[in-house]
């Protein structure tokens, strides 16, 4: 996104732009003017559809009222940015507020799972235009797949629409998001070295973003707030937001997470496997080699029964046994077990519980794994459990978004 002049910053003093992925500030270097851009776009994002002032956006910038009107000016012209009408008069003249085109653009997200696949396609504010998905056998090979997210991206997508940024790819770990290569996949050894990414490229002739399922889930965690702001978001918000988090009369959702609210969570998928994706510092957390998370191969029982992985005792393992005698709270207990060694680790603020498994029964997860917290718990202020408040076809698309909005 490097699209011409637009520099220019008022001092050392500017504390930057703060919000639900941590500080940023305008960046001043023609090299870098695209990050200003970026930066005017991710706050008008988060003010939803009553928008702000060209003040109010040098103000959280820290950029020159001239640099911000030069850059508005540019996204005007480029579509995403209009006008959102007028702040009500203080006295002098009143203020054009500016606001995100939702529409400008679109991308698509896409979840790869061992029995299924999810597509989706959302606009600007990471709100879902279309979906669609069917049955997919991750074991016949990498090959049946691509061609199964080729036809699945053509399936949601517009040719007469918004052009598509790009397209977000959720698929099992372990694997290298930066190379966008797949790794020793638990089960199938087929996948190993397969560079996803590139392949899908090729075919699709867009920008694509590969990452663990997991990682995709602790994104869409952060994009609901996002996109809480904006009308017709759904229930996602709702169903993420907990006890602690009342934003009160006239206050975003967006701010009470960019000013106080939880800075760090844990996202715990439960499906065909077990995962884990962090949140911590503003940001998914990777690792080094792209493999934080395994959560599901932590074991809790020594000499327990044997886990796909070749170990013994795994939470997976437990969990899914468990689940499949129909013993779905001594499921939930397991988990919580897990996931309170993880909070006692990283001392999050968040738990928050997906996949196909919780869905079938939410209040069963949230009260078993909460319970276990309370009980374990060594500080008083035990992070909130929650349902997460979107799914991980929405968080693969939220990563193909986020180079617009300079999180890439």
């Amino acid at each position: 996104m490097n699209r011409g002049s637009g520099s220019g910053n008022r001092g050392s003093g500017n504390t930057g732009h703060r919000d639900v992925y941590g500080p940023r500030g305008g960046v001043n270097l023609p090299a870098l003017r695209g990050h200003n851009d970026a930066l005017v776009l991710d706050l008008l994002r988060a003010a939803g559809p009553a928008g702000l002032g060209r003040t109010e956006l040098a103000a959280r910038t820290g950029l020159t009222p001239q640099a911000v009107s030069k850059i508005t000016a540019r996204l005007g012209a480029d579509g995403l940015v209009a006008e959102a009408g007028r702040a009500a008069s203080t006295g002098g003249k009143p203020r054009t507020l500016l606001r995100l085109v939702p529409d400008a653009r679109h991308a698509v997200g896409v979840h790869l799972d061992r029995d299924e696949l999810l597509a989706v396609r959302v606009d600007l504010a990471g709100r879902v235009v279309a979906e669609g998905g069917g049955p997919l056998d991750f074991g016949a090979g990498p090959e049946a797949a691509v061609e199964a997210v080729v036809r699945a991206v053509a399936r949601v997508g517009d040719p007469a629409g918004p052009p598509l940024l790009g397209v977000g790819v959720a698929a099992p770990g372990p694997l290298d998001h930066r190379a966008g290569v797949m790794g020793r996949v638990t089960g199938f050894p087929s996948w190993k070295g397969f560079p996803l990414r590139g392949v899908l490229e090729g075919r699709l002739g867009l920008p694509v973003l590969l990452d663990k399922d997991t990682n995709a889930g602790a994104a869409a965690a952060a994009g609901a707030w996002l996109r809480a702001a904006w009308p017709g978001a759904g229930a996602g918000a709702d169903a993420y937001a907990g006890p602690g988090m009342d934003a009160g009369p006239g206050v975003e959702v967006a701010e009470v997470y960019a000013g106080g609210g939880a800075r760090t969570c844990v996202y715990l998928h439960i499906g065909t496997g077990l995962g884990a994706g962090l949140w911590l510092g503003g940001g998914v957390y990777r690792g080094a080699r792209s493999a934080a998370g395994e959560f599901g191969h932590q074991v809790l029982l020594l000499d327990g029964p044997r886990c796909r992985c070749g170990a013994r005792g795994c939470v997976e393992a437990l969990c899914l046994e468990a689940v499949a005698r129909g013993d779905v709270p001594e499921a939930a207990r397991i988990v919580g077990e897990a996931a309170a060694n993880l909070v006692a680790l990283l001392d999050v603020d968040r738990v928050l519980l997906g996949g196909r498994v919780v869905a079938a029964a939410p209040d069963v997860f949230v009260a078993g794994v909460g319970a276990v917290l309370a009980a374990r718990a060594l500080d008083p202020a035990r992070p909130v459990v929650a349902l997460a408040g979107a799914g991980v076809a929405e968080g693969a698309a939220e990563m193909a978004l986020t180079p617009l909005f300079g999180r890439g």
